[in-house]
């Protein structure tokens, strides 16, 4: 399923959206350049969580744990391990806990992640700034339900 946002505000309510629909264990899977829109995304399911705590990048810390909301929220930027892997960072800690896991550049640690999760893709217009088009991809029957229960929200 792809959508198509004008605006940073757009992301964050789709997110929002989302949200209302997450469960305890989820895995969602961030990609876009950079500057795409990942942690606009990932704000905007903090908002819909209710979480009041401000939601940035954790590129310096790896992983960022917001629990003030209706689900704890597990923010991973995996950026800097590019050429390195997860190794012993214990990841699987996270996928296991009651809380929702929303993984930005998780191409570089891909052998530790669950099959089953929803891929969110962000993709830049040439021709906007502010635009941009997202994907959601499905991997197993949880994350395929997901996706269609958003599909019929945002109609």
């Amino acid at each position: 399923m792809k959508i198509s946002v004008r605006c940073a505000e757009e992301t964050i309510r789709y997110a929002q959206l989302l949200s209302s629909l997450l469960t305890s264990g989820d895995i969602i899977l961030l990609n876009g350049d950079l500057g795409a829109g990942k942690t606009t995304f990932t704000k905007g399911l903090a908002a819909g969580l209710g979480i009041t705590k401000n939601v940035k990048s954790p590129t310096f810390n790896l992983v960022k744990e917001y629990r003030d909301g209706q689900l704890p929220l597990f923010h991973m930027d995996l950026y800097r391990l590019e050429g390195v892997g997860a190794g012993d960072l214990g990841l699987e800690e996270y996928f296991n806990q009651s809380g929702v896991s929303v993984l930005e550049w998780s191409q570089f640690v891909a052998e530790d992640i669950p099959s089953a999760h929803l891929v969110i893709n962000l993709e830049k217009d040439d021709e906007h700034d502010d635009w941009r088009k997202i994907e959601f991809v499905a991997s197993g029957q949880r994350y395929e339900q997901l996706v269609s229960e958003f599909a019929e929200l945002i109609k």
